[in-house]
């Protein structure tokens, strides 16, 4: 069996709330095209959002959140919860989703009391009965395709370590390679014997990575396959085992296992903010929610200056540098 793993992130643009970098991870018969996974998942999957037939819609996250939509969250967690699902975990509160997929996140949260003792009840915006529908035709549909859910890891970077990571790096850019150079590693060191295939979102310009790759796998042979505009691949050889990684403009919709990341990132993401809005909304009844990006999220802080005073918050828990 080969591993077929897909990197993305959510929360790189604002100023409030964390950066989700996530990986997701499948098992496919040696030899399968990962790019035919919608393909062989069409039975239970689908690209476009649509309640009609029940499918599973699993795209880029930006495409299926709309806060124009009554419930912005429904698709992305119906196709996270059914996808952890398909490999018989279904967490019930936040907590149990992130001793799954971020372990580390708890003791970090602790440092923040809008995240500290909070939780969310899961499904928070679908049906139970959809999501058992959901999962069990996901199951059926992956097990036919011989496909199986490996794993999913995030790594949450709440605003505090955001900001220490961005001024030791002095780049914002640098900053998430590092954050997603962890997740590759992570993956090289567990994925079980075998080919290993890695597609991570192209992040800015860069179409070289080479040095990036070598600080991560030192030691290692490292062969450049491609380096284009649109795509950028490498193979990586050693005496444990032997991968490619490669680097796709808009890679998640062409793999499914990064619009998967996209979609967990995304869904993560959203989950902190709520717990961050709720907190605030507590103190100041009122005050409308944010999504964190640079006007509102702004406007947000503003509103809650005198709070965080009075509460004697360091502003560089919450406000990011940039």
């Amino acid at each position: 069996m080969a591993i077929v793993a897909g990197i993305d992130e959510a929360g790189f643009g604002p100023v409030l709330g964390p950066l989700v970098v996530s990986a997701s991870a499948f098992a496919m018969p040696d030899g399968s095209s990962c790019s035919q996974m919608w393909q062989d998942l069409s039975g239970a999957v689908c690209k476009k959002p649509s309640r009609k037939g029940g499918k599973i819609a699993i795209a880029d996250s930006k495409k299926l959140h709309s806060r124009k939509r009554g419930n912005p969250l429904e698709h992305l967690e119906r196709g996270v919860l059914s996808m952890l699902g398909s490999a018989g975990s279904v967490p019930g509160r936040i907590h149990e989703l992130l001793e799954l997929v971020a372990p580390c996140a708890r003791e970090q949260m602790s440092a923040y009391p809008w995240y500290d003792g909070a939780d969310i009840e899961l499904p928070n915006s679908i049906d139970e009965n959809d999501l058992s529908l959901a999962i069990n035709s996901l199951k059926s549909t992956m097990s036919e395709a011989e496909i199986a859910l490996w794993t999913m890891r995030c790594e949450p970077v709440f605003v505090g370590q955001y900001n220490a990571h961005v001024q030791a790096t002095r780049n914002k850019a640098t900053a998430l390679m590092d954050i997603s150079g962890r997740l590759v590693d992570w993956l090289w060191r567990n994925a079980p014997d075998g080919e290993l295939r890695i597609y991570v979102d192209r992040q800015g310009g860069r179409r070289r990575y080479l040095p990036w790759l070598q600080r991560i796998f030192p030691g290692r042979n490292l062969r450049i396959l491609d380096e284009t505009d649109l795509f950028s691949a490498y193979e990586i050889s050693g005496r444990d085992r032997t991968g490619r990684i490669c680097f796709m403009t808009e890679g998640e919709n062409h793999r499914l296992p990064v619009a998967m990341a996209s979609m967990m990132s995304k869904y993560l993401r959203e989950l902190f903010m709520a717990m961050f809005n709720k907190f605030w909304i507590d103190r100041l009844p009122g005050l409308s929610p944010t999504a964190g990006y640079y006007t509102d999220g702004r406007r947000f802080y503003k509103e809650i200056a005198g709070q965080v005073s009075e509460l004697g918050l360091d502003v560089a828990t919450i406000y990011r540098s940039r």
